[in-house]
């Protein structure tokens, strides 16, 4: 790849996609770096409405095209140098992950490997960092492999829980950690 051609980030997302939207828009000041497109599988989600006013397009798709190739084969015609899971609730089949090798990303709302696995997302790690009497959380951003939140770790970055929060404090402590160092993990691995 050339110095000067454009790096290309697919993002998938399954919810809101206020982090979907935070990416795309510190990438508008970035000339060498591009969101081309938001995949989706929850057709109702919000991050459809929030990606279309940034004039990204978004692309519904159903768990048999994640499974049958359709997908799969859909990424590789796009050519993405960088695939960004801002929630995304489904897991990631094999052959993705074997296709885009170490090029896949994901954002998890705790310090794995406490409080990660298969149903631990959004307000149920939350929960769960307040049911354990946690001092401190965080977010971890890393490769994707083919067990949930079990990748290689890119990045940490840690958060004080005091007794008296409540999830939904919680949650908000987290959150602006994301908006605030998941764009800039990913233009470090765009740019290393």
């Amino acid at each position: 790849m050339g110095k000067n051609s454009v790096k290309k980030i697919v993002l998938f997302a399954s919810g809101s996609g206020t982090n979907v939207e935070n990416i795309i828009r510190f990438f508008m000041s970035d000339p060498l770096i591009k969101a081309s497109m938001v995949f989706t599988n929850n057709p109702n989600a919000g991050v459809i409405q929030r990606v279309q006013s940034l004039n990204v397009p978004a692309i519904v798709f159903n768990k048999t095209e994640l499974t049958n190739g359709q997908l799969l084969a859909q990424l590789k015609s796009s050519m993405p140098d960088l695939i960004v899971l801002a929630g995304f609730l489904l897991k990631i089949p094999p052959e993705f992950v074997h296709t885009f090798s170490g090029k896949i990303i994901n954002i998890h709302p705790s310090l794995l490997p406490k409080h990660g696995g298969k149903g631990m997302y959004g307000a149920h790690v939350h929960q769960s960092v307040k049911t354990a009497g946690d001092k401190e959380t965080g977010i971890t951003i890393h490769f994707v492999n083919e067990h949930y939140d079990e990748g290689s770790i890119i990045f940490q970055s840690k958060v004080p829980v005091d007794e008296r929060d409540s999830p939904e404090e919680i949650a908000k402590k987290v959150h602006e950690l994301e908006y605030q160092y998941y764009p800039k993990v990913i233009q470090n691995l765009l740019n290393s």
